[in-house]
């Protein structure tokens, strides 16, 4: 096992693999740019190293920076967490060049799945239904006009290294398409230096449903079962839940097997997290696979009992996964809330600044996942998630219950967070049937937004 291993990112997913790290008895080097300074990570690690300014080109995304602190502190693995350096076959490259474990899929792995289109290809052959698209990486965006008119709108432009909701535009006719084209591919260059795009066909509100995959280097692949994605904000999930309602029984397994055939396909190794659209009937497709731990990795946790990221770290270090597949057990529900300093009644604008006070929640079936203390700094240079809430039920309505509560009990004084949208989002109907698409929040959120409106201005 590793002795000593470097982060490379920030916030609360820091936080995961540094507590995970210390409790298999390793140390810990962070690096950090100068608008993190003062972050918990930095004053949780056991050495702290500045690689540059705020902007995430000059730090958190410079490869040979990261990789010389790795190399001057004996550092014999580096975590990228998600984000940023997550997905990158040449920092993976990089590291193995330098004698340094990439704690993630090999590069070969990155660039056959986590490049999209390519990814499309080889799930093709194994037989498993795709969303109809463009066949190779389209360079303009009147490339991707003439691909439209073949496969008709509405249409979806993706950044083929793209995540997080990042580098995603959607299209309605010739005219927003080529706006949204060239939107995706600038948003893709700066958040993840590669302006490669693809094209697919729009499904027309569908369920977000995805696996999570956990594989080591001989040949055990097993899924943990499914999460439900479905309810974001332009592409940017909120609120996540598993197991998925929706599914039945003979339709997971189905899934499950086919998300397991996708990475046995590219010899997987490590965490991954195959990712399907399910449309009105039942028809699921292939998008994509993120070749890293995802934000929401936490509530599959719940559910299974398994420690997703100290799996990931000790496949990384050469050992075999813990569990086989017959060993997965689901276990109750489990939803979580992304809590992002941002003002909802301002188009969810940021709302960087200092926390003054916090409380966050706690009790039975509660967790938080969290960087934030009273005077951090809430940096305007990042994304703007600043805490998860998980809770944890037997069933999906104690779960829910219990989610109502503790975003009641959460106190975030200094910023503006969405922590009330998303409790009163828990109150909707629909919501608590479980009847909901990726285009719910399009056209709910006004409603939701009325109703703070009111409960405000009753003062409760």
């Amino acid at each position: 096992m590793f002795k000593r291993i470097l982060i490379a990112n920030r916030g609360e997913i820091a936080m995961r693999i540094l507590r995970c790290a210390r409790t298999m008895g390793m140390e810990v080097v962070v690096v950090y740019s100068k608008a993190d300074k003062d972050s918990m990570p930095v004053q949780m690690a056991d050495i702290a190293v500045c690689i540059g300014p705020a902007p995430a080109k000059d730090s958190y995304l410079n490869m040979n920076a990261i990789v010389e602190v790795a190399k001057h502190y004996e550092c014999q693995a580096i975590h990228p967490g998600f984000g940023f350096l997550s997905e990158n076959a040449d920092f993976a490259r990089l590291c193995q060049e330098e004698g340094i474990t990439f704690i993630g899929p090999t590069p070969e792995n990155m660039i056959q799945l986590g490049d999209k289109n390519n990814a499309r290809e080889i799930v093709k052959q194994q037989n498993v239904p795709v969303v109809p698209g463009s066949k190779k990486l389209v360079e303009t965006a009147e490339e991707a006009v003439a691909i439209a008119n073949e496969i008709g709108y509405p249409v979806l432009c993706k950044a083929s290294a793209g995540g997080g909701g990042r580098g995603m535009r959607t299209a309605e006719d010739e005219e927003e398409l080529v706006k949204a084209f060239d939107s995706a591919k600038a948003e893709a260059i700066s958040c993840f230096g590669n302006g490669d795009m693809y094209l697919e066909k729009l499904i027309i509100k569908p369920r977000h449903i995805e696996f999570q995959i956990l594989a080591d280097n001989y040949g055990n692949v097993i899924h943990l079962g499914e999460r439900d994605c479905s309810l974001q904000r332009r592409n940017q999930k909120l609120m996540e839940e598993a197991p998925a309602k929706v599914l039945t029984e003979e339709l997971r397994q189905r899934m499950g097997q086919d998300a397991v055939a996708i990475a046995r396909a590219v010899n997987y190794r490590g965490v991954g997290t195959v990712e399907f659209i399910l449309d009105h009937d039942m028809n699921y497709y292939f998008i994509e696979m993120n070749t890293r731990v995802q934000v929401e990795h936490p509530i599959t946790e719940e559910i299974t009992g398994i420690d997703i990221i100290r799996e990931q770290i000790k496949v990384a270090a050469g050992n075999r996964l813990s569990i086989g597949q017959q060993d997965v057990k689901i276990h109750g529900y489990a939803i979580e809330c992304r809590i992002n300093a941002e003002n909802v009644e301002k188009n969810f604008a940021p709302s960087p600044g200092k926390i003054k006070m916090l409380h966050l929640p706690a009790g039975l079936g509660i967790r938080v996942e969290s960087a934030m203390y009273p005077g951090c700094e809430v940096s305007p240079f990042y994304d703007s998630m600043i805490a998860k809430v998980i809770a944890y039920g037997n069933t999906r309505l104690e779960a829910i219950h219990r989610m109502r509560v503790a975003l009641e009990e959460l106190v975030v004084d200094g910023v503006d967070t969405n922590a009330t949208f998303l409790f009163l989002l828990t109150y909707h109907k629909d919501y608590l049937k479980g009847d909901f698409h990726t285009k719910f929040l399009e056209s709910e959120t006004e409603k939701i937004l009325n109703w703070k409106k009111e409960s405000e201005a009753h003062g409760r």
